[in-house]
């Protein structure tokens, strides 16, 4: 960036962070004293916070954040012996705190920064169980839709990266045609396999989802074996979905180019953040595909999630919403001042506020390990 449009009190001076196992949150100060806050990844979250620290503080500390693109890059060239997830989910933490910082500044939400409007947005409810029986997942989904409003659902199939093999047997075989019947024709259904299955076995489910009019077919094969889920897309007329656990940009233009899936699925906080996920977005447009992001927890990813995809111009139908409470992730309760994440006719609503427009809740910061970086 030239060094004329580089302003000078945009110059990150401090990185602070605040962390259990499963959640970091991450404030950056500016020269002149402004702040925002942003999230790492979740899940092991302790040890992401100190990649934060040791290898990306370094590179960006003193520099203005005006050329965060280029520090993005900057960081993954000068850490190029570190070409994995938790340098991504690291970087995910500056990146989502410079653009609350920008909205701030701006008195504008991220969402407006983007290019979109904020407003209400279409919600599925996503399951993350499997050893919850076919009835038993139909009766919540009833339930979830009776008290929520939610028009979309996403269940499992599969075990989670189970080598072909069901969570029990008949399961996946059961659950399809359980659920369809117990909705009705009106719901859209989406599953997701984890990983679970080789070519010829995703081919089989994915005729039996076809049957069952379910039109989202998620991670079926090995995600590393690209060349599978491809097979399996182009054995179906369902959309294949797939891009989670991607995290290499040059990897995604792999997938992408060589049309691996019908709908691409990154993930902000694993990718890197919001300026990476744009990065790909822009690929798959490029490909005429939707982006129908992951995000699976009530943490700030679905936060972040629903201002991108109130701004994509090639944004999927809908945003994931975890259905799963204090008996599966009891760690993303108690993060906020006011939760954002409230549900009416099975759309949330991202307010007119200033960058994410949220608080994180104080005594939540109080329990947490600390650490900072400065200037030296």
């Amino acid at each position: 960036m030239p060094a004329e449009t580089v302003d000078p009190a945009n110059t990150l001076v401090k990185i602070e962070s605040f962390c259990n196992e499963f959640v970091g949150f991450v404030k950056l100060t500016m020269k002149d004293g402004s702040s925002g806050w942003g999230q790492v990844s979740t899940y092991h979250s302790d040890i992401t916070c100190q990649v934060l620290h040791r290898q990306v503080a370094p590179w960006v500390l003193g520099h203005s954040m005006d050329e965060l693109d280029d520090l993005l890059d900057l960081v993954t060239e000068r850490e190029h012996k570190f070409p994995g997830s938790y340098l991504r989910r690291a970087m995910a933490g500056l990146d989502t705190a410079v653009w609350d910082h920008r909205g701030k500044r701006a008195g504008k939400s991220v969402c407006e920064l983007l290019g979109g409007t904020p407003g209400t947005l279409r919600a599925y409810a996503s399951s993350m169980k499997r050893d919850i029986t076919p009835d038993e997942e139909a009766e919540r989904i009833l339930r979830l839709r009776d008290q929520f409003g939610f028009d979309a659902f996403k269940f499992r199939v599969g075990a989670e990266v189970g080598r072909n093999v069901d969570e029990w047997p008949g399961r996946t075989e059961q659950i399809i045609p359980t659920i369809r019947k117990a909705v009705g024709s009106d719901m859209d259904l989406l599953v997701d396999a984890n990983s679970c299955f080789e070519v010829d076995r995703a081919i089989e489910v994915g005729h039996l989802l076809q049957e069952h009019n379910i039109s989202h077919f998620e991670e079926p094969c090995p995600y590393w074996e690209p060349e599978k889920t491809k097979a399996v897309t182009e054995a179906l007329d369902i959309d294949v979905t797939g891009g989670e656990q991607d995290c290499d940009l040059s990897w995604w233009k792999v997938v992408i180019d060589m049309r691996a899936v019908d709908i691409v699925q990154p993930d902000v906080c694993y990718l890197g953040g919001i300026s990476r996920t744009l990065r790909v977005a822009a690929m798959a447009s490029d490909a005429g595909l939707p982006v129908t992001p992951h995000c699976a927890n009530w943490s700030l990813v679905t936060l972040f999630t629903a201002h991108l995809l109130k701004a994509l111009p090639n944004a999927g139908k809908y945003l994931e919403f975890s259905i799963e409470g204090e008996d599966y992730y009891p760690w993303q309760y108690g993060l906020y001042k006011r939760d954002p994440y409230i549900i009416q006719n099975g759309k949330l609503d991202i307010p007119d506020l200033a960058g994410w427009g949220i608080e994180i809740d104080e005594s939540w910061l109080q329990r947490s390990s600390y650490q900072c970086s400065n200037l030296p």
